[in-house]
């Protein structure tokens, strides 16, 4: 009497033979170009990071534009507050706006990183293939990325920023004192954002964005790489040692240009805030931004 692998061998051995599905279905993928892989694994990793940061991610915004009832708390405190107003799915208000956009954003930005950076290598010799071409080219991929996908993320900002009580109050049928939402949902965002203010209404908050993305991306992967080389030989396949890279490298990155993104946070919601003057244009510019945030606080 044969043996399960036996059977299994012969069976795999009848799949290779006749071609089958499975067979074929891994020639084609591994028939890809690269860059169709990246942008494939970029876009895919982009979502699955979003999705499972979303809360913290919604919190962030409501503490970065100082939203109604949230100024002086913490991050605990604000996840608490979000979860008694709105419930479980209040964390992922936006979610869906930042996940269309996190596919084509990640994707391009690992893609386009690559076409960059041969681009560099292939005409600028004389910088070497060192970490200045790795600055050069995550500048260039992050700046593209963000203007390819930039309306979404205003969207989805717009969108977390509005908290609405869900909570009724059953013996006078009303909800809480939040107003109800100006925005139902992603398409109503971008059409009335563009009734409004037209192609500038969508870029609204776009400077400080690519102020910040282009030192921040570049440093990225130029510490990402640095670090790299600083790692033994045997222990250059680890994947924890990519993720530690990566994690370290995005970590500095995001520091460096945090204030850039308070920055464009506050831009994207101004026409929401009550407290805004001019007609939502409070901050004419990046380097404003920056100076009344400081002074306010």
């Amino acid at each position: 009497m044969s043996s399960p692998q036996g059977h299994t061998l012969t069976a795999n051995m009848a799949d290779l033979v006749d071609g089958s599905t499975a067979h074929r279905e891994v020639s084609h993928i591994d028939c890809l170009p690269v860059y169709v892989k990246e942008l494939i694994a970029g876009g895919a990793a982009g979502a699955f990071a979003k999705t499972t940061l979303a809360p913290l991610e919604r919190t962030k915004i409501l503490l970065q534009t100082r939203t109604d009832g949230f100024q002086s708390l913490g991050v605990y405190q604000s996840l608490r507050k979000v979860l008694k107003l709105e419930g479980v799915l209040g964390f992922y208000k936006g979610n869906g706006a930042s996940l269309i956009r996190i596919i084509p954003y990640a994707a391009l930005h690992f893609m386009t990183y690559e076409q960059y950076r041969g681009w560099i290598l292939d005409n600028f010799s004389s910088l070497g293939s060192g970490p200045v071409v790795d600055l050069l080219a995550g500048s260039a991929s992050g700046g593209t990325a963000v203007l390819c996908t930039y309306p979404l993320d205003l969207a989805r900002t717009k969108l977390a920023y509005q908290v609405v009580d869900t909570r009724t109050n059953f013996s006078s049928g009303i909800r809480g004192f939040y107003p109800r939402p100006a925005y139902s949902g992603i398409t109503d965002v971008l059409t009335t954002v563009y009734k409004e203010g037209g192609i500038r209404g969508l870029y609204r908050g776009v400077g400080p964005t690519l102020v910040g993305i282009l030192p921040y991306a570049g440093l990225k992967f130029y510490i990402y790489e640095a670090l790299k080389t600083r790692v033994p030989e045997e222990h250059q396949k680890s994947i924890l040692m990519h993720v530690s890279c990566g994690a370290l490298a995005g970590l500095l990155g995001q520091t460096f240009t945090y204030p850039l993104d308070v920055v464009r946070r506050q831009m994207q919601v101004e026409s929401l805030q009550c407290s805004t003057i001019q007609g939502g244009r409070r901050y004419r510019n990046t380097i404003e931004g920056l100076t009344t945030i400081i002074c306010i606080c």
